[in-house]
């Protein structure tokens, strides 16, 4: 097992009298680092994906849970947005059960947020939980070995079976886009036609890394602007995606509310489009090199619990600066470039107005960037 950066973080709120929820993909290992902390423990495990368990936990009394959980002290509920009404059953066991250390997992944050929020509300340590980070891997397997998977991992990216199945990696993406992507995002938003989302997954992937125009969107995929701007909702909600707004300090040139849409891993990008070439074959190799910088940066910043914002600049006379970061008041900008001899400077009206020299990161001092 790839130790995970957010177990230590987990494992100090044990006992802290609130549940304990980690969120975020399928098949990340949410469900291994829960086991793992319970190792030799005695618990209660609801499978929120038996259709029995969800008949069991929907909606029960205070008395019913008495008889279920008897004398146990942890209960672990695994999958808890399949269970209709969960949100209310985990504040009864919460507030009713002081001494069971509660434990809870899901996949996907529009069901769970809509049906724990205000039940939870101050009763629950939230963490979200994504594929293996370049310093997992790296903490792992060992600094030269990683360096050799620098570009499988752009091409096939961090979940832990593709990892951990080497010449599997393909097989392994489909049943993941197929069995969970797609199924998990339609059957939780109840999307009613599936192929207008694959068509609006599909150019997003292609467009990575670039500027998302709702209107052209629209007109590709065949739908009006309110139904993209829900999809790509429920898509981020679903891990799928996230978004970058626009930095802006109030120049009278800059961009001020452009999005740019990225993805948490480049192995499932690289699903949805079909295509596994070697980098030096394709033409997205920059794309791809700025997905994985990015959303290793979120990860980071997500494990470190840093208050970092995240955001790319840009200006009406096209200036650009790829990723800007700020943090307690401090800007910071960078700029990606897979080739290493390539020499570039951020824009002078963003550094003198932003008072920061910016960075460029390549292949060859990335790390100083995805491990923080």
């Amino acid at each position: 097992m790839i130790a995970r950066s957010l177990r230590s973080n987990v494992h100090q709120k044990i006992g802290s009298g609130k549940a304990i929820m980690i969120i975020g993909p399928r098949q990340v290992g949410k469900t291994t680092l829960i086991k793992k902390e319970l190792e030799g423990l005695d618990y209660h495990f609801f499978d929120g994906d038996d259709p029995e368990v969800r008949n069991l936990l929907a909606e029960p009394s205070t008395e019913k849970l008495k008889q279920i959980i008897g004398k146990s002290k942890i209960v672990f509920v695994d999958e808890a947005q399949r269970i209709k009404g969960i949100g209310l059953t985990l504040k009864i066991i919460n507030d009713q059960f002081k001494d069971v250390q509660l434990w809870i997992s899901g996949s996907s944050s529009f069901t769970l947020s809509h049906q724990l929020n205000e039940p939870l509300t101050g009763r629950k340590w939230e963490y979200v939980m994504l594929p293996i980070s370049w310093e997992e891997l790296q903490n792992h397997i060992g600094y030269l070995k990683a360096e050799q998977q620098l570009e499988t991992r752009m091409l096939y990216g961090f979940y832990p079976d593709v990892i951990n199945n080497p010449g599997d990696e393909i097989e392994i993406l489909k049943n993941l886009v197929n069995n969970y992507l797609y199924r998990d995002v339609l059957s939780y938003a109840e999307i009613r036609k599936p192929k207008i989302l694959e068509s609006l997954v599909q150019c997003l992937a292609l467009q990575l890394g670039s500027e998302v125009n709702l209107n052209e969107l629209s007109q590709m995929v065949g739908v009006d602007k309110n139904t993209i701007k829900r999809y790509i909702e429920i898509l981020e909600k679903g891990y799928v995606i996230f978004q970058l707004g626009t930095f802006s300090g109030n120049l009278r040139n800059e961009i001020k509310r452009n999005k740019k849409i990225y993805f948490y891993d480049n192995g499932i990008r690289n699903m949805i489009i079909g295509n596994f070439n070697e980098l030096n074959l394709r033409e997205d190799t920059g794309g791809l090199w700025e997905n994985f910088l990015i959303s290793e940066r979120m990860k980071q910043n997500n494990y470190k619990m840093s208050l970092a914002k995240s955001y790319f600049w840009r200006t009406t006379q096209k200036q650009e600066v790829d990723y800007v970061e700020e943090t307690s008041g401090k800007i910071e900008g960078y700029e990606f470039k897979w080739n290493p001899k390539k020499k570039i400077k951020l824009p002078k009206t963003f550094t003198n107005k932003y008072q920061t020299e910016g960075k460029l990161i390549n292949r060859e001092n990335f790390r100083d960037f995805v491990i923080v």
